[in-house]
């Protein structure tokens, strides 16, 4: 028995008007939604896949947006058939919640920070059920326990940011379910979260729609993660739908290059490239499948004279048994203090050119673990050397002069930047900090270059952080941790909130860098193929400890570790 069609969407065009332009958010895009389906929805930053879902919803910010062309036809439970885009503001709410609900990216900022979990989903139940409080309360609390929260009672009296990201993302998908709506559509419900939270939050939203017999969109810029969740995948490019089909035949045999390079971008399971295929390099190429030859596949003899080189050599850095305690400001469910071992007893020696991975999940103390190193937090006990120097030893000044040859560059490069410089003050200003490059001109004509070497412009010196996008932001990042000419950096899930190709394209970038610089790298991620790919040797940490390493090929192939087996067995696609 065929399913019903539930949403059509027909000829929907979107545009934005930014000042004196107007900008074609989505073209003339057409789908259907089938009742109990799950719908993936792909494409990259720009793509319109967002758009298209805030268009659904009626949430195109007024006048700065509007929909100009094209239906949104929406099928009832009874049958009664509704072009939602004919309906008033106050229409609208009435379907918005009870009949179509929405999960967006960022929990943490979808959440109200004043108000707690359970009061935040018990006004949709009184909004949209005209429920009682006593009633709304229990109900909240049943949702919190069908999404599978820990202590949900304890959960309902607790503010969004005593939580984690995946608990936030369950008070979310709890908000959601609420009424019970026929659709549920997720924006990115998994983007910030470690594979192995992603995964459960991903097999959570299949229960559900199985329960409920919901459809589902789910928009996403990883391919990989609606191999085996969705029925149907569309993929969006430029604001257009460039391919559709079932999931299966679509992953079997893309026909469009930009999915084909979706497809691509990613590190493969069964070899090691010396580079990563992008979206560019499956745009007019009569052969795809070229990036993928002999010449590009890194061979177990070229990687092991390469190791045994670098292995002869005398470790740049050396960890000896470092512990690092944080206190905690606020317990989950109380403001009591308490004392936290981010990292316990960890050692391990890095050696000059080597990149060394760390993966773990979050809370695994591997972030912490980094910062350690360069003395951004205080180590309890135990000993860091760089070039033969104890770091714990160091006065201020001596810290100081060293911090040139040690550079970070942070997951967030947005936050990373000051909003009020320019991206060549940003990449200049370490140079003047320590009296590098003589002056001024000097400085700016190595930012040039520098910006050359990551890939941007000249024009690029004079733009501000908010003018770039995601992927330009990080190279700049990139730039100015080249700036000081260091010896090792610290890469801290730089590439986790980058879309897939932009990702593919930074990480290039950093192994051009390390063959032309001789970098060593100390890789974060929780990442486990893409650490891989960039690693010589990797790390796992759970719990503040080291759980197992190793040669990276020699891990990923056969972990000996039942945690390490978990973090690969969630890998999306794998």
């Amino acid at each position: 028995m065929e399913q019903r069609i539930i949403l059509r969407v027909n000829d929907l065009t979107t545009i934005f008007r930014n000042e004196d332009r107007e900008s074609t958010a989505i073209l003339k895009i057409s789908f259907s939604l089938r009742e109990g389906e799950i719908l993936g929805i792909v494409g990259e930053s720009g793509s319109g896949k967002s758009v298209t879902a805030l268009s659904i919803m009626g949430l195109i910010p007024f006048p700065e947006g509007r929909i100009t062309e094209g239906e949104i036809r929406y099928t009832m439970k009874t049958g009664q058939e509704t072009d939602l885009l004919s309906l008033t503001d106050r229409q609208m709410k009435n379907f918005r919640g009870r009949e179509i609900a929405m999960i967006f990216q960022e929990p943490m900022t979808s959440l109200n920070p004043v108000y707690t979990c359970g009061r935040q989903v018990d006004e949709v139940l009184l909004l949209h059920n005209k429920t009682r409080k006593r009633a709304a309360r229990q109900r909240t609390i049943e949702l919190f326990t069908e999404v599978r929260l820990p202590l949900p009672e304890e959960i309902y009296r607790t503010y969004p940011h005593q939580l984690s990201g995946g608990q936030k993302q369950r008070v979310m998908i709890a908000m959601a379910m609420a009424c019970t709506p026929s659709i549920l559509i997720a924006d990115e419900p998994t983007t910030a979260l470690d594979v192995t939270v992603q995964k459960t939050i991903l097999d959570l939203m299949k229960e559900l729609q199985l329960r409920h017999r919901m459809s589902i969109i789910f928009i996403t810029h990883d391919l990989g993660l609606v191999a085996g969740f969705a029925d149907r995948v569309l993929v969006m490019y430029k604001g257009e739908i460039v391919e559709e089909g079932e999931t299966r035949m679509l992953f079997s045999n893309p026909r469009h290059p930009y999915t084909q390079g979706l497809l691509g971008c990613r590190p493969p399971r069964d070899k090691r490239l010396k580079k990563l295929p992008t979206i560019d390099d499956y745009f007019g190429k009569e052969s795809p499948e070229g990036l993928f030859s002999l010449s590009n596949i890194l061979t177990k003899e070229e990687r092991d004279t390469r190791l045994a080189e670098i292995y002869s050599g005398i470790p740049i850095l050396e960890v000896k048994d470092i512990e690092t305690r944080l206190i905690s400001k606020f317990s989950m469910f109380g403001r009591k203090k308490r004392i936290v071992t981010a990292v316990n007893h960890v050692s391990f020696s890095v050696y000059p050119g080597e990149t060394l991975g760390i993966v773990g999940e979050s809370g695994s103390g591997k972030t912490t673990l980094g910062r350690s190193i360069l003395r951004l937090v205080r180590i309890s006990s135990g000993q860091v050397v760089f070039e033969g120097r104890i770091l714990s030893s160091l006065m201020p000044d001596e810290l100081r002069r060293l911090r040139k040859e040690m550079q970070i560059i942070f997951q967030d490069p947005y936050s990373s930047l000051n909003p009020r410089i320019t991206a060549g003050a940003a990449i200049t200003e370490p140079m003047k900090v320590h009296s590098l490059n003589g002056n001024e001109r000097n400085r700016k004509k190595v930012a040039f270059d520098l910006l050359e070497k990551v890939g941007l412009e000249e024009a690029h010196f004079y733009r501000y952080p908010h003018e770039f996008s995601g992927g330009q932001r990080q190279r700049v990042c990139i730039a100015r941790a080249l700036a000081l000419n260091p010896k090792m950096i610290i890469c801290d899930e730089s590439v986790s909130a980058l879309d897939v190709s932009v990702q593919a394209q930074v990480l290039n970038l950093l192994n051009d860098l390390k063959h032309e610089f001789g970098f060593t790298y100390l890789f974060i991620s929780h990442d486990l193929s893409v650490v891989r790919f960039m690693s010589d040797r990797l790390i796992v940490m759970k719990d503040g400890k080291i759980e197992e390493t190793g040669d990276a090929d020699a891990v990923y192939a056969n972990p000996q570790s039942g945690y390490t087996r978990k973090l690969l067995e969630a890998i999306p696609g794998r």
